[in-house]
């Protein structure tokens, strides 16, 4: 092919944008490909299959479905989203300082110049003309003494903690919709009990009432037992107040206003359900190692600790000489044709450029003392998110076997509660016990079923916290 028959460059450009724009757009938006590590929902696909398109609320709210809504809606996952892509637009920008630099700059300027000479009139002159300069220059860093390699692994490892943040945000806000979760599906039941107990206490004071009327019962027995009713009026308040804000709680973390309408699924059939996850039965030294390797908190302080050492190379780096290669072109054109003939400049300049800092007024050495500072604080920030998550491994594991222990115990309790209530209420029928006897029955069997319902609350909550000390929390746990 003859060179009269090349395509041109920019003629071909345009040809390959029209054959495939998308392409052509995706390369001008992200020539170097950092939003590889950007994930394309906020959730990180850790929600139901429906993603976070669409999340209706239901009719019975579940664990999974409040869980869902709560990773697509709740601020803080956007946050760290918005974070994550913020740190792979630096990391565009470090990189992009490998590339050469390209400016153009022209003006054009009308000058009215005069000159008067009193003593000699016809020497006085007069200038109204214009002119016009056209620059272009280009700039290439070549070498600077690792000065962009260490800002680009900053900024690398950067974006490594910023994905290991929202990691661990997930993480949070997962545990934090289980817990208010089960906050709420308690104080549901809690309700309920409530309200069973303020019925019993109830039938307990008729019956009190009519032994009374019928000159069976004694007047103590009928003041206790409306004593015991009014008291279960009170606790049934209060318990439907602490429902109320337990919904109002669940509801923020899913990202809606408090006073949203929930209705959660019955607290027995999750519970049933979350006796049968699967128990984690290493020893809790491989669980804490584990841990230690695979926890997000972990992996951002240790990425921060490597951002640090880089910045501190880059401070070093920045008191070094730098080589560039650079072009420069200049034309500048004045039509003096008044006083003289028309002026044109044509000017063109390649070489190398060195850089060598002398004299910065020793902020430099303060710059890298400062970086210095700051590996030792992030070598310690790392030590203690170490430290920490190694405590909170080892008590979500000892919290699993206590709440455990708690669950099977309250079996037993609860069962044992309602045949002393049978018993006690039998006696009082029969006139063979007494009033207390069946109030002490009907405290006891409230006391159990609270128990019991926080039993199988924090045994669920136990589990799942210890799945998030081991960052392990995703859907398919629930």
């Amino acid at each position: 092919m003859t060179g009269k028959n090349k395509i041109p460059g920019w003629l071909f450009f345009l040809i390959a944008f029209a054959a495939a724009p998308s392409a052509a757009m995706d390369l001008l938006h992200d020539p170097f490909g950092v939003s590889a590590a950007v994930s394309e929902t906020v959730d990180k696909n850790m929600s139901l299959s429906g993603g976070c398109g669409g999340l209706r609320l239901p009719s019975i709210l579940t664990l999974a479905e409040a869980v869902s809504r709560a990773l697509c809606n709740n601020p803080q996952t956007a946050q760290s989203w918005a974070e994550v892509k913020m740190k792979a637009a630096t990391v565009g920008s470090a990189q992009a300082t490998y590339l050469p630099t390209l400016n153009a700059s022209a003006n054009v300027a009308k000058v009215a110049n005069r000159i008067t000479i009193p003593d000699y009139p016809a020497a006085s002159s007069s200038l109204n003309t214009r002119s016009s300069d056209v620059n272009l220059s280009f700039n290439w860093v070549l070498y600077d003494f690792g000065l962009r390699a260490a800002n680009l692994e900053s900024a690398r490892q950067l974006l490594n903690a910023a994905v290991a943040v929202q990691d661990d945000v997930l993480q949070t806000v997962f545990l934090s919709t289980v817990t208010a979760f089960d906050t709420a599906q308690a104080a549901q039941a809690g309700l309920t009990a409530a309200q069973d107990a303020e019925q019993a206490a109830v039938q307990s004071y008729r019956a009190a009432q009519a032994k009374y009327a019928a000159g069976a019962g004694s007047l103590s027995d009928k003041l206790l037992a409306q004593t015991a009713s009014a008291s279960a009026v009170v606790q049934r308040v209060h318990a439907d107040g602490d429902w109320q804000s337990a919904l109002g709680g669940l509801a923020s973390v899913m990202g809606l206003r408090p006073d949203a309408p929930l209705q959660l699924a019955d607290i027995n059939t999750e519970a049933e359900q979350a006796q049968q996850a699967p128990a984690f039965e290493k020893a809790v030294g491989e669980l804490i190692e584990t841990a230690l390797s695979v926890h997000p908190k972990i992996i951002a302080a240790r990425a921060r600790l490597q951002s640090a050492q880089a910045q501190e190379v880059a401070a070093r780096a920045q008191g070094k000489p730098t080589l560039s290669l650079y072009m420069t072109g200049d034309r500048t054109d004045t039509p003096i044709t008044e006083v003289a003939s028309r002026q044109i400049n044509n000017s063109r300049s390649i070489g190398f450029q060195i850089n060598i800092p002398l004299l910065d007024g020793i902020t430099r050495n303060y710059e890298v003392r400062a970086a210095q500072a700051g590996v030792e604080s992030a070598a310690a920030t790392l030590a203690e998110t170490q430290r920490q998550v190694a405590l909170e491994v080892w008590n979500s594991a000892k919290g699993v076997r206590t709440e455990s222990e708690s669950a099977a115990a309250t079996v037993v309790l609860l069962e044992s509660a309602r045949q002393s209530m049978v018993v006690a209420q039998g006696r009082y029928k029969a006139g063979v016990g007494t009033m207390l006897e069946l109030l002490t029955a009907q405290s006891e069997l409230a006391a159990a079923a609270q128990q019991r319902i926080l039993a199988l609350t924090r045994g669920q909550t136990a589990r799942l916290r210890l799945a998030a000390s081991l960052a392990r929390l995703r859907m398919d746990v629930l």
